[in-house]
């Protein structure tokens, strides 16, 4: 225990014990003074440690009998007395210490002490999430199946009560405390140099920019992950210095704009995510007017993608009500003023309607009357939550945004997968044309469904590599392709990117050679990733893929010194 919970034990029990002591030394005391008579009919008197062994069973009213020879009536009214004595003392100090057991402070401190012992031990890389939700659960089971260690923070027990009990391996250790404290983070190990990175995903906008100061201010080399709502917030923390700021308005934005000048890009990037590299026919997108319903956060962003692409469209502000007046705080239009605020619109000649507004009932409400004006109409939805995705896939939606699944995406990836996040950023600096070669190549050569791995080439992961490197060997990306069991056959791979002194290179020719330290995004299927594992940590098939013909050791290799 930490000196704290060990003073809280010890001030509880210390009049316990005290009466404990008390008790038990007058009795002892009274049974050593008073005279016995043993089995000769001798006067004698019990030692202490007699006395003390009597007492002590006495005291618990196990009664062992008279002890050792049988007692006086002087002694037997002495142990009549001391029994009551006794045993209101050992009541006393048995009910403080269950009442000590059943005590939320001390409770907290022992939970504080376990979860400070747990941070202490870690010595893996970690990354420290503040907030237990809807979000940051999804994004924990995800980096729990890679295998990355993690602390959390929250401030609502019922939350932390609830991942404990999901019973992750390893433990992930979790705390239930005010994340706005400084000392908070302290104890959670933000200043420990294996505390890699700071996921900060809260909806509050101001909160995760204070944290976002207070964390860069505690340790200045972390990887921070910042949800943020706004424009003018995101800008504000990217000139913060904030690593990755996840806007899902802005990736919304962004990918619209994509859909509708570059789809292959949009494909490419879909397919980073777990999209098949094929464009659906309700994913694309029609020509003609675009009506936004709800004027906000996700409408602002809209505006500047749908402007950038040359796109008419118009606006419905769901905050003001038919007559021009402002709506109250937190309450949006009704059915009737919704289907007003539709027709006057134009919904019947509108190519497209984006339900965004903040209340997934409301775009419900929108997606269905713009429907029964305009049937035709390409419907895409904002949708604030995973749970309410049920609903929206009854209404029949073309396309939908649901933000919590794209914050989860982004923070994984940001996480536990650098590289395919590198590569998605590198799509906006590339045309369509280009797009569409990449695609029909990796569709003729892997498939509609690929898989896609990083893999570094270090030791851990890349340790016959590694040696012959050092050695001055020549390792090609070429030679990786090469399957083990016959050189001449090439393994289903491609090599999307290589990131070499942070500098990345989109689809390395397959004459590039190797160097130590190299990251490496490869295209794969699960017979092909475990080949290029292979040789990459095996010496022999490392050696027979470089020189074309089997490694040989020991006496043969005296024999036949050629091979």
């Amino acid at each position: 225990m930490n000196n704290l919970s060990s003073w809280i034990v010890i001030r509880r029990l210390r009049l316990p014990f005290l009466v404990i002591i008390l008790t038990f030394s007058v009795s002892i005391l009274g049974m050593v003074l008073i005279p016995g008579q043993d089995d000769q009919g001798h006067v004698y008197h019990l030692n202490f440690f007699d006395a003390f062994y009597f007492v002590s069973y006495m005291a618990s009213t196990i009664g062992f009998g008279e002890s050792p020879y049988a007692f006086t009536y002087p002694q037997k009214l002495w142990v009549s007395f001391s029994i009551y004595m006794t045993v209101i003392g050992w009541f006393y100090g048995i009910g403080t210490i269950v009442a000590l057991m059943q005590d939320d402070v001390l409770h907290k401190e022992l939970e504080k002490n376990r979860f400070l012992k747990a941070v202490k031990r870690m010595n893996e890389p970690f990354v420290l999430i503040l907030g237990y939700n809807t979000v940051t659960r999804a994004l924990i089971k995800k980096l729990n199946l890679m295998g990355i260690r993690m602390v959390v923070l929250d401030r609502d027990q019922r939350s932390i009560d609830g991942l404990i009990l999901e019973n992750y391996s390893p433990q992930i250790p979790a705390y239930c405390i005010d994340v706005m404290d400084p000392g908070t983070l302290e104890m959670a190990g933000i200043r420990k140099k294996n505390c890699q990175s700071v996921a900060v995903l809260f909806e509050d906008d101001q909160k995760n920019s204070k944290l976002a100061l207070m964390c860069k201010h505690l340790n200045k080399r972390l990887e921070l992950i910042v949800r943020s709502s706004s424009l003018q917030n995101s800008a504000f923390l990217k000139t913060m210095g904030v690593d990755h700021v996840i806007n899902p308005f802005e990736v919304i934005s962004s990918r619209l704009y994509m859909a509708l000048k570059a789809p292959h890009l949009w494909l490419l990037e879909m397919w980073i995510y777990g999209h098949l590299l094929k464009v659906r026919e309700k994913e694309v997108l029609p020509e003609g007017h675009y009506v936004i319903y709800g004027y906000g956060r996700m409408g602002k962003a809209l505006e500047k993608g749908l402007e950038k692409a040359g796109v008419s469209y118009s606006f419905i502000d769901a905050r003001l009500s038919c007559d021009g007046g402002l709506m109250p705080e937190g309450e949006l239009c009704g059915e009737n003023e919704i289907e007003e605020k539709l027709l006057a619109s134009d919904i019947g000649n509108a190519s497209v309607i984006i339900a965004g507004t903040r209340d997934d009932l409301v775009n419900i409400a929108v997606i269905a009357l713009a429907k029964k004006h305009n049937p035709d109409i390409y419907v895409i939805s904002r949708e604030n939550e995973i749970s309410d995705i049920k609903i929206f896939k009854a209404a029949k939606v073309n396309r939908h945004y649901v933000l919590e699944e794209i914050i989860i995406d982004k923070a994984h990836h940001y996480l536990a997968m650098p590289l395919a996040n590198t590569f998605t950023a590198l799509l906006n600096r590339q045309n369509e044309v280009w797009g569409r070669k990449l695609v029909e190549r990796i569709v003729s050569k892997m498939g509609e469904n690929p898989n896609i791995c990083e893999i570094n080439i270090e030791q851990e992961q890349a340790y016959a590599a590694c040696m012959q490197l050092q050695k001055g060997a020549t390792i090609t990306l070429g030679m990786l392709k090469r399957k083990r069991e016959d050189w001449r056959l090439e393994n289903q791979l491609l090599f999307l990117m290589l990131v070499r002194f942070e500098e990345p290179t989109l689809l390395p020719p397959d004459d590039v050679e190797l160097e130590i330290g190299d990251k490496l995004l490869v295209i794969c299927h699960d017979e092909s990733k475990k080949d290029l594992e292979y040789i990459l940590q095996n010496f022999y098939e490392l050696h027979y893929v470089m020189y074309r013909k089997e490694k040989v050791n020991g006496i043969l290799k005296e024999v036949f010194p050629d091979v």
